[in-house]
C-alpha cells in the first residue's frame, strides 16, 4: 500500500477504489490493540470532526425543485436514502446524481416510467420488483425536457406522499439545505462509541511466509477466511474469542486462528448513521498514520441492508503488524441488488 499522505490520499488503486465504491455507509468500525488507544483517541476522537447527517420528511418531488436540484443534485454533492427495504417497499436513493427508484409492480405501472426488473428472478414466491434510474446530472435532466417532465409528473401524481429521508454530504463540502427549511430538517452528529475487549486469545494477524512464497491460493483463501471470521467476531464482541472460552462444542465448534498462546486486549471504535465514503477514506488515512507500523489495525465499513435478508455491501481492511506496505482487503457484495 505504501506511504499514505492524509492530505493527499490516493484514489485510483485498491483499497481506495473499493472505499469510493461504497454508497450508503451505515456503520464504520475500527479495531486495534489496546495500547494504541491513547493515540487513536487523540487523533480520531478528540481532534477529528464528527460526521453529520440529516433526517428530513419530504416528497420525492422536492429533489426536482430548481434550487435543490442546482445546489446539491447537479454537482453530486449529496447522498440521500429513503426509509424502507428495496425488496419489499418503494425506496428512493440518490448518490452522485444517480436517482434510483425501487418499486413494486403496481406503483411502477402507475408511474409510467421506463425501468427494468429488479431482485430475485424466477418463481420464488416473491412479488415482482422494478427499478427506475435517472442520472440527474445529465444536461437533459432540466425543466422543460421531455424525460425530466415525465419524472416530474410521476412525482406529482404517484410519488406525492412525504417519506423519511436520511442525507449527508457526498464530498468535502456540506450540502446546501436552506431550501429544505419548510420541511424542518434535523441534523444529527455521530458520536463515536468506544469499547474494549480484555483477555482474548492471541491471534497472529499475518499471512505465513510459506503461503506467500509458494503462491498457494487455497491456503491463502483459508487463512484469509479465518482472519476475517475472527475480526467479525471481535466487532460483535463475541465471547467465543475469549481466552479460555469453554462453550459446549454442541453449540459452537469455533476455534480461533493460531497465535503465540498468550492473551491480548483490543480496542473498538464505532460510528453509526449515514456516513460518506469520503469521510471513511480520510478516517482510514489518519488511522493508518496514527497507528505505528509495529501494530496491526483493522477498519470495516458496512452499508445499509438492501432487503429483509439483511445482506449489505461492505469492506474490511487489515494492515498486519510490522508490514506498513501490506494489507488484506475483504469486499462483500449484496446479492439483493
Amino acid at each position: 500500500m505504501g506511504h499514505v499522505d492524509p492530505k493527499q490520499p490516493p484514489q485510483r488503486s485498491k483499497p481506495w477504489t473499493a472505499i469510493a465504491a461504497l454508497d450508503f455507509i451505515h456503520k464504520v468500525e475500527l479495531i486495534a490493540p489496546l495500547e494504541c488507544y491513547p493515540t487513536l483517541r487523540e487523533k480520531l476522537v478528540e481532534q477529528r470532526q464528527r460526521p453529520v447527517y440529516t433526517r428530513v420528511v419530504m416528497p420525492l418531488g422536492q429533489l426536482l425543485e430548481a434550487d435543490f436540484l442546482s445546489r446539491n443534485v447537479k454537482n453530486g454533492n449529496i447522498t440521500m436514502l429513503s426509509q424502507g427495504r428495496a425488496d419489499t417497499d418503494n425506496v428512493f436513493s440518490l448518490h452522485k446524481g444517480l436517482l434510483n427508484l425501487h418499486l413494486d409492480k403496481e406503483t411502477f405501472e402507475r408511474a409510467g416510467l421506463a425501468g427494468k426488473p429488479f431482485g430475485a428472478k424466477g418463481n420464488r414466491g416473491l412479488k415482482p420488483r422494478w427499478i427506475v434510474s435517472y442520472d440527474l446530472r445529465d444536461p437533459s435532466m432540466t425543466h422543460g425536457k421531455k424525460g425530466f417532465n415525465r419524472l416530474l409528473y410521476a412525482c406529482q401524481h404517484v410519488f406525492d406522499k412525504p417519506v423519511t429521508w436520511l442525507l449527508c454530504s457526498a464530498g468535502p463540502n456540506s450540502p446546501d439545505l436552506e431550501c429544505l427549511g419548510g420541511h424542518a430538517p434535523t441534523s444529527i452528529t455521530i458520536e463515536p462509541a468506544t469499547a474494549t475487549m480484555q483477555q482474548l486469545s492471541h491471534v497472529t494477524l499475518t499471512l505465513p511466509a510459506c503461503i506467500r512464497a509458494d503462491g498457494d491460493r487455497q491456503a491463502l483463501e483459508e487463512t484469509a477466511t479465518e482472519l476475517y471470521e475472527w475480526l467479525s467476531l471481535v466487532r460483535l464482541q463475541s465471547p467465543r474469542i475469549a481466552a479460555g472460552d469453554s462453550v459446549d462444542p454442541f453449540l459452537s465448534r469455533y476455534c480461533a486462528p493460531p497465535g503465540n498462546g498468550g492473551q491480548t486486549q483490543v480496542l473498538l471504535l464505532g460510528w453509526q448513521g449515514l456516513i460518506a465514503a469520503s469521510w471513511l477514506r480520510d478516517l482510514i488515512t489518519e488511522a493508518l498514520a496514527a497507528c505505528t507500523p509495529q501494530h496491526w489495525i483493522s477498519i470495516s465499513a458496512t452499508c445499509f441492508p438492501r432487503g429483509v435478508s439483511g445482506n449489505a455491501d461492505g469492506i474490511t481492511l487489515l494492515r498486519p503488524p510490522g508490514a506498513p506496505g501490506e494489507y488484506l482487503l475483504w469486499e462483500t457484495k449484496c446479492s439483493d441488488r
